[in-house]
């Protein structure tokens, strides 16, 4: 009998790369690339290969759980459970107000479709608040985004593939990717002559290996380096003062800031060659074309925000924006990011698209202020493990009133749960990912499930309309009219149903605000195959198709824009490898500018301030108690998102070791596979030693992935490798952003 193989994605990072799937009963037993996805054509890297390790593992939950008083936990039918959490949730609505119910998640890497499902329920409780690991990372370059080309949600997309010089800040997209095909694309850079890849990575990553610069920044120092480069670009004349005149403002207030940057200095400052400074800058400025990629080595330590600024002044004081090759705006399905502002209700934190810092959750339960969150709904997330200074943030959990889990395994915060809703796989049931970051081909990829869900667990959409439902907010009477207009859908189509819909929602805007649940049930049972949970996609291709029906024309999608919008709907529905549904001319940037006057806007008061201030910043002192600099979070090639709890996946450095320098370890008397205790200022932690000459002396890294609770053959809980934010602090953060300090911890390193 012939191979069946089924098309679905990797779920391991933002890029989701289309691959084929051998199933054998329920076992994912060979794993390939899928030559027909029209983003990553068939690329896809090791880790992919190990995903039966998530959809098998011995953690899986069977059954709703309920937490006993005793700490321990019994199964619950899913009647009993929803009912209970309504209640609860409900009374913590009712006594002190929507407002104190905190939403955390909307979707782990891949796991999309749940979040704006949860979106109904958190209308149906009037939760205002959320937060997710975007807090912690991405919110510093989202704000920076938002003041430069006018809505936080304007994301630039590089363009790596046909870009002249490629620069990567704080990096490595051999182990993180962040693009697609990035190791094929990173070889094609590096084998061309004519074409530049230049590293600011404090660490010789395998990016950093292939790269004609590498400025091996010492650890917190980017911000230096970063000026250093504006410095020499503005001082040395190399700026694209036709394309600023023309298409930005506030050119003079960031010249001005530059124009006094001690260039040679900085560079000192950084542990750069300043020679080679200005030989980057240089090499930038000549360049035809030039993208860029920032990630968590800059956004998650020092000057955060300010260096995702000073990021985005490089290319864009160099021109290279809106052309091939370099950075442009890229469009959207739907956005991952919400457009609230404003402070949070306790401690007056900066909320950017609709995000709170996840470091301070803590601090908004930990406190009698009256509007402290009392409850929390968390969904495809771990933050008791992920999340800055674990200890603190378990003691804030443990004190909130009702705390909901909804995920597929015990996880660390499951296990502080009030209740535990088990959720099917993500192989088990129909799923998509919103990080559609790409330009000027953008796609989309709705996922069929490979298999049934395990007995006993539930998908999302699912969860969420049983819990609309139990809090009252939605009634049979309401959906009549829908249910009516769809039960025509066979005979006349979707558009009638469209229009109901439409009449509908502007006469309740109550009812409109449980729209995502309200397509699921009157939309939903009518789409092919069981794929209900894809009816909140229809409403987006119809958004998109009135926000940009250029780009949809150019990816073949013709017609009216309700016409267009169902032809791509179709597409997205049939096309088990993904869809193209935005084809774009580099000039269609400028249309997705956000600012009143279309240009970009670069004088950003806050931001030039601290500019200005780190002339004035002394020199990071020797700390004789903490000498190191700890980045915790590697990512490496045995590491991937704690999907896999199991390490048993993992084919080498099964317990993520501590990576030292050479000169470190000669000091320290380490050796290779040695153990020594790495002290912070908030706990200890014991790991294996691996020597390396890929770090700067003083600088030490541990992996991320690790230090989550696993079940033996034995049926035992094991815990293996080191839990990074059992290490790190919640008020080590960025100013403005909050986003933590992680990759900048300072530490203790002996011998045990």
């Amino acid at each position: 009998m012939a191979e069946s193989w089924k098309k679905t994605a990797c779920i391991l990072c933002s890029v989701n790369c289309g691959i084929e799937v051998l199933v054998e009963e329920r076992n994912l037993v060979r794993i390939r690339g899928d030559k027909a996805h029209p983003t990553s054509a068939g690329y896809a890297c090791e880790k992919a290969q190990q995903l039966d390790w998530y959809q098998n593992g011995r953690d899986r939950l069977t059954s709703p759980l309920r937490r006993r008083p005793d700490g321990s936990f019994e199964p619950v039918d899913w009647d009993t459970a929803i009912g209970e959490i309504a209640e609860r949730l409900s009374r913590v609505r009712d006594t002190f107000g929507g407002d104190t119910i905190l939403y955390y998640g909307g979707g782990g890497q891949g796991n999309h479709l749940p979040g704006p499902y949860a979106m109904a329920t958190r209308a149906a409780l009037g939760s205002v608040y959320a937060s997710n690991a975007l807090a912690q990372e991405k919110t510093g370059e989202f704000w920076v985004d938002g003041r430069l080309f006018g809505r936080q949600r304007c994301h630039t997309s590089p363009d790596f593939e046909h870009a002249e010089v490629a620069v990567f800040i704080g990096k490595n997209p051999w182990q993180s990717h962040g693009f697609p095909r990035a190791r094929a694309v990173l070889r094609e850079i590096a084998r061309d002559p004519q074409r530049t890849l230049v590293v600011i990575d404090p660490r010789r990553t395998e990016t950093a290996d292939l790269a004609d610069y590498h400025l091996q920044v010492a650890p917190g120092t980017d911000a230096f380096c970063l000026a250093a480069l504006l410095g020499a670009v503005v001082q040395e004349n190399l700026v694209d003062h036709a394309f600023l005149a023309e298409h930005a403002t506030g050119f003079e207030a960031l010249r001005d800031a530059l124009a006094t940057v001690p260039v040679d200095d900085f560079a000192e400052r950084a542990g750069v060659d300043p020679g080679i400074v200005r030989e980057v800058a240089r090499r930038i400025a000549r360049a035809s074309s030039v993208s860029m990629l920032e990630d968590l080595g800059i956004q998650q330590a020092p000057h955060s925000t300010l260096n995702s600024y000073l990021e985005k002044s490089l290319y864009l004081l160099t021109g290279n924006f809106a052309h091939r090759g370099a950075m442009n705006l890229h469009s959207r399905l739907a956005s991952l990011l919400g457009t609230r502002e404003g402070t949070t209700p306790v401690g007056g934190h900066r909320i950017i698209t609709s995000l709170i810092p996840a470091n301070v959750i803590p601090d908004e339960i930990l406190t009698d202020h009256p509007k402290r969150f009392r409850a929390m709904f968390v969904e495809s997330a771990n933050p008791a493990h992920s999340l800055a200074d674990s200890s603190r943030m378990r003691e804030a959990l443990a004190a909130l009133d009702t705390l909901v889990v909804v995920d597929v395994a015990m996880t660390e915060t499951a296990r502080l749960a009030h209740y535990v809703l088990p959720a099917a796989s993500q192989f088990e049931k129909w799923e998509a990912t919103f990080f559609n970051l790409e330009f000027p081909r953008n796609s989309f990829h709705l996922r069929a499930p490979l298999l049934e869900p395990l007995a006993g667990t539930l998908p999302e959409p699912e969860i969420h309309r049983r819990l609309v439902r139990a809090l009252g907010a939605l009634r049979d009477e309401d959906l009549v009219p829908l249910h009516e207009a769809a039960a025509l859908i066979p005979t006349a189509g979707r558009l009638p149903y469209a229009a109901a819909f439409q009449r509908v929602m502007a006469a309740s805007p109550k009812l409109a605000a449980l729209a995502p649940v309200v397509l699921y049930e009157t939309l939903g049972p009518m789409l092919p195959d069981g794929a209900a949970s894809a009816a909140v996609l229809w409403g987006a291709a119809h958004q998109f198709a009135a926000r940009s029906p250029e780009s949809l024309r150019r990816a073949g999608f013709n017609g009216p824009a309700p016409v267009a919008a169902e032809k791509l709907f179709d597409a997205i529905l049939s096309s088990r490898s993904g869809v193209t549904f935005s084809v774009d001319e580099y000039a269609e940037t400028w249309n997705r500018l956000e600012t009143a006057d279309r240009k970009i806007h670069l004088d950003v008061p806050e931001m030039l301030d601290e500019l200005r201030s780190l002339e004035r910043e002394s020199p990071a002192a020797a700390d004789a108690e903490f000498p190191f600099v700890l980045a915790a979070g590697e990512r490496r090639t045995s590491t991937a998102n704690t999907i896999f709890r199991d390490p048993s996946w993992r084919r080498k450095d099964a317990g993520g070791a501590l990576r030292i320098s050479t000169p470190d370890a000669e000091r320290l008397g380490l050796a290779d596979g040695a153990m020594a205790r790495v002290t912070t200022r908030r706990g200890a932690a014991e790991a294996v030693v691996e020597v390396t000459d890929t770090l700067r002396p003083g600088h030490a890294t541990l992996p991320n992935g690790l230090g989550t609770s696993h079940r033996g053959e034995d049926g035992r809980d094991v815990v293996s490798g080191v839990a990074p934010n059992e290490l790190t602090a919640s008020e080590d953060r960025d100013w403005l952003a909050g986003t933590p300090w992680h990759k900048h911890v300072r530490a203790r390193i002996e011998a045990v």
